[in-house]
C-alpha cells in the first residue's frame, strides 16, 4: 500500500499534535494535522485534551522549593532513617 503524502495515521497526528503544543511542527506537519482533524474524531478529542491538559499546566501556580529547603528535608529524612 502507497503512503499518503497528505494523509496522515492517528499515530502520526497525536505526534504532530505534542510538537504544535511547543511550537515544533512545520508548517506542513500542521497543514496535515488540519486535514486529519476535519474527519478524524479520535484525533479532535486527543487534541482538545492535549490543550486543556498545556493551558492547566501553564496556569497552575506551583511553587517548588529551593536548594536549601530541599536540603533540610533531606537532611530531616536521614535523621529520621537513623534513629530507626
Amino acid at each position: 500500500m502507497k503512503k499518503s503524502f497528505l494523509f496522515i495515521s492517528c499515530e502520526e497526528a497525536h505526534h504532530i499534535c505534542d510538537k504544535s503544543q511547543y511550537g515544533e511542527a512545520t508548517l506542513w506537519e500542521r497543514i496535515k494535522l488540519t486535514i486529519r482533524l476535519t474527519w478524524c474524531k479520535v484525533t479532535r478529542n486527543y487534541t482538545k485534551k492535549n490543550k486543556a491538559l498545556t493551558d492547566a499546566m501553564k496556569s497552575s501556580e506551583v511553587d517548588c522549593l529551593n536548594d536549601t529547603e530541599l536540603d533540610a528535608i533531606k537532611t530531616q529524612f536521614q535523621k529520621e532513617l537513623n534513629n530507626q
